[in-house]
């Protein structure tokens, strides 16, 4: 499949929200990313389930929601209520991770697990067949504009293999410091979804921006 494009709406200017949402509807994106922060399980804290539904009733594309929060399996089924069309959440934070991805499955979204830049990928062996979806942080989680950790090339390959050994479905999503100059690299390693926040909305023409990472040579 071709790589997908999900920006990453942390980066957009809040004071213009409809405007930006307007722009990625009429791009070549295919998903909206939306980082749910709570200021306890990263240092920060984003926006809730009132931005997310207000971005779901205006979106024409899926809302890939990411909780980096404690606790998300109390939320799963608040984020499936706003909108959430595919929900991630960390290993490191969930307990009991079967049970999880099986809550979100349940509730009709998309299951993602994310794993944190220290974090191994032969800890998710166990639920590789049944998750939809890995998120690969090549950032510590909390903030936007970081620089890519190159470690993450390493992640991934280890990933990709782990999934077609097991023959799993599950799609690979990385996620921080994405840029023109690694977004090829990092489709080539396997990632089929690239998220990216400050290289599409610092750009002149974010439009332009996001078209450039689709079309990748």
């Amino acid at each position: 499949m071709k790589h997908l494009i999900a920006p990453s709406m942390l980066s957009c200017n809040f004071l213009d929200l409809q405007h930006s949402i307007e722009m990625i509807n009429n791009s070549e994106a295919d998903w909206f990313h939306l980082d749910i922060m709570d200021g306890v399980f990263v240092p920060n804290i984003t926006f809730g389930q009132p931005v997310v539904k207000y971005i779901k009733k205006m979106a024409k594309k899926p809302l890939d929601v990411h909780l980096m929060i404690v606790q998300p399996e109390r939320y799963f089924q608040d984020f499936k209520d706003a909108g959430a069309d595919i929900l991630s959440f960390h290993y490191e934070a969930s307990i009991h991770l079967h049970r999880s991805i099986y809550a979100v499955k349940n509730l009709g979204m998309k299951a993602g697990v994310t794993l944190n830049p220290h974090t191994d990928v032969q800890l998710l062996e166990d639920v590789i067949a049944d998750v939809d979806m890995v998120l690969i942080m090549s950032v510590n989680p909390g903030f936007g504009g970081q620089a890519f950790i190159e470690n993450s090339y390493r992640k991934i390959g280890a990933l990709k293999e782990m999934i077609l050994k097991r023959n799993s479905a599950a799609l690979i999503e990385v996620d921080g410091g994405v840029t023109f100059d690694n977004a090829a690299q990092l489709v080539d390693c396997g990632v089929d979804i690239l998220v990216a926040g400050n290289t599409i909305f610092s750009h002149p023409n974010p439009t332009e921006a996001i078209k450039r990472l689709k079309m990748l040579q």
